[in-house]
This record gives C-alpha cells, sequence and structure tokens, in this order.
C-alpha cells in the first residue's frame, strides 16, 4: 500500500491524520472525529469532538450525546487542523454527508464515507473533488449492480401503491429510519392516500423538516388513536420491524423491501416480501468508476465492500489500487444500521 502519511493512513480505530491527530469515521470513540454522515456505523457515539457538514447538524446532534462538543462546516469551506486545511464536499448519500478533503504539503486525499451520484430530493448531490489519494466505498463494487433511473423506480412504488388502494390493502415500504426513508417519502404521490411512518422513521422526518427539507405530510403510527381503516394507506416502516407483532394492526397488506440488495434475484424472496424496489444511496458499479476517473487520483484506497474486486479491476484499467481492509459489507447492512436501535415506536 502507497504511503500517505502523515496526511492518512489505516489504524485499528479508523482512517488517522497524523498531522492534525484527528480520525475520519472512526470505529470507536475518539478525542477529534471527523464524520462523513450521520449513520451509525460512520458516526460513532463517545467521540469527545466532531466535525461534520453544516446541513446535517440536526442528524448529528439526534443520534449523539449532548456532552460532545460538535463543530459544523458549511460545504466547501476550509478550516486548519494542526496545519491540514479540511474541507467537506456533498457526497449524495443523505442529509449533510460529505467527503472529507484533506490537503497538507500539497498533497490532498479525499474520503468519500458512502456516497452516490445523480440528483436526489432531499440532499445536495455528489461533486468530484480530485485528489492525489482517493477511499472510496464499494458495498455495492461487482458489475452486477447497475441502478435503475430513481424516476422509473418512483413510479414503479406509486404504481405498486395505487394498485394496493384498489384492491383494499395497506402498502408497507421498508427502508432505514435515516436518509432512505425520507427519500422513499420524497418520491410518493400524496394524491394517492395517508402515509404513515413506524417511530424511527418519524424522527429522521422531523429532523429534515428542521433541517428545512420540504416532505408530504405524514402520521406517526404510534400517535393513531381509536379504529383507523388502513386500506390504501402508505406505511414507511424500518425492516425490523417486517414479521412483528407492531404490523398486526394494519390487517391486509403488500409489504416492499426499497434497497440496492434488491437488484440481486432471490433477495426479495429470501426476505418474505411482495415486492423488492432497487433504490440505493450508494454508488453502483458503474458510477463508482465514474467517480474515480472524475476524481483523478494517483491512488485509490478500497474500502467498505467489494474491495478486492474493485482494486483488481482498477489495476488492471491503469489505475494504483489496494485494499483499505477485508471485510465485505453484508446483505442488510445497508439497511440495518444502528439507526435500528432507535426504532422503539
Amino acid at each position: 500500500m502507497v504511503s500517505f502519511e502523515p496526511l492518512l493512513r489505516p489504524t485499528s480505530s479508523g482512517l488517522y491524520c497524523d498531522a492534525g491527530d484527528f480520525y475520519v469515521d472512526p470505529t470507536r470513540p475518539v478525542d477529534r472525529a471527523v464524520v462523513t454522515h450521520a449513520h451509525s456505523d460512520h458516526a460513532r457515539w463517545g467521540c469527545r469532538r466532531y466535525l461534520s457538514a453544516a446541513p446535517g447538524e440536526h442528524l448529528l446532534r439526534m443520534r449523539m450525546n449532548d456532552d460532545a462538543e460538535f463543530q459544523f462546516l458549511p460545504y466547501g469551506e476550509s478550516i486548519s487542523i494542526g496545519g491540514v486545511r479540511v474541507s467537506l464536499h456533498p457526497a449524495g448519500h443523505m442529509l449533510g454527508s460529505a467527503q472529507v478533503r484533506l490537503e497538507h504539503r500539497g498533497k490532498i486525499a479525499v474520503v468519500t464515507g458512502d456516497y452516490k451520484l445523480g440528483r436526489d430530493l432531499t440532499c445536495q448531490s455528489w461533486e468530484p473533488v480530485r485528489c492525489h489519494l482517493l477511499v472510496t466505498e464499494t458495498t455495492f463494487g461487482l458489475p452486477i449492480y447497475r441502478w435503475p433511473s430513481p424516476e422509473s423506480v418512483r413510479e414503479e412504488i406509486n404504481a405498486w401503491w395505487r394498485r394496493c388502494r384498489d384492491e383494499g390493502k395497506c402498502c408497507v415500504l421498508y427502508g432505514y429510519a435515516v436518509g432512505k426513508s425520507q427519500s422513499l417519502l420524497a418520491g410518493l404521490d400524496t394524491t394517492l392516500g395517508k402515509i404513515f411512518t413506524h417511530g424511527a422513521v418519524e424522527k429522521g422526518v422531523q429532523a429534515y423538516r428542521r433541517s428545512g427539507v420540504e416532505l408530504p405530510e405524514t402520521h406517526y403510527v404510534g400517535a393513531v388513536e381509536g379504529k383507523q381503516d388502513w386500506s390504501g394507506a402508505m406505511v414507511i416502516a424500518v425492516p425490523s420491524a417486517h414479521g412483528s407483532a407492531w404490523m398486526k394492526r394494519f390487517g391486509r397488506v403488500s409489504t416492499a423491501m426499497a434497497s440496492g440488495w434488491m437488484a440481486v434475484r432471490g433477495s426479495r424472496r429470501r426476505r418474505a416480501m411482495d415486492r423488492g424496489f432497487v433504490v440505493s444511496d450508494h454508488v453502483d458499479w458503474q458510477s463508482l468508476l465514474v467517480a474515480v476517473d472524475q476524481c483523478d487520483p494517483e491512488t485509490v484506497w478500497a474500502t467498505h465492500g467489494y474491495t478486492a474486486a474493485v482494486a483488481r479491476y482498477l489495476n488492471e484499467n491503469g489505475r494504483n489500487a489496494d485494499e483499505l481492509d477485508s471485510g465485505g459489507r453484508r446483505e442488510g447492512d445497508e439497511d440495518a444500521t444502528a439507526d435500528a436501535a432507535e426504532s422503539a415506536s
């Protein structure tokens, strides 16, 4: 692996910048953390100081200990930490998600965190940042993962809802609580019926609203009193609710998972869902390659996913690439971050 010390190096606690004495998305509590976004596998509870992008302030505060010290930086602005220029740039993964740009002694490193290309209705779109070192996620880093257009999937979801309404069924659409659920909500056709939310989803919805993101009207399932006719309704819930006692109140239902894993034949069947919609907040194979080309790094470190496949492909096609780790994300990780710990409803 090409050395980028003291700018960035992997450690047992995560990516560490020696020159600035801070970690990017640490894997355990540290003194100073620069976090790419508020999902719990990137924003670890227990750090003393956090630096993150300003648009995600309400989401990060929602998840963290109030005793911590927070600093929120607008996209594109930079600060100096120990002589390292640090700036945050849109990643397109969810509200407030950021790529972390580090510059020290003429060298530039960019840590993508989780990211996706293209337009999202609820967050700022990814922007390429040229660098010497690119640390990229590879959650879906295989050629079999190619996403359909978001517009076509939104049409499929609304058509499913329309059919279920006409059949007198309640739709239950699963996505992780913060990020995916709000993006799904933004694409729903509100003329079809009422939209209800699981408790964990509603927490995220309210944080998005406080951040200035406009979303359709929602009704928290736990606040419903008396007898409710659920036929024709849309319920946005977390995957852990599937098959639970919480589901019994809805009567006749049709269930669906919104996830990048739905691109693989058999995933929906293993989850015992009626439908599967290919919706991901991560880059697919083609978008990952586009991102690498546009950032044009001298070196790529592949992490969080199909690292070996991505590194091998890039090396065979003229790039200098290494695996940062060998631990791939398992099916379901995209949907079951520790946000599920907040899912009591």
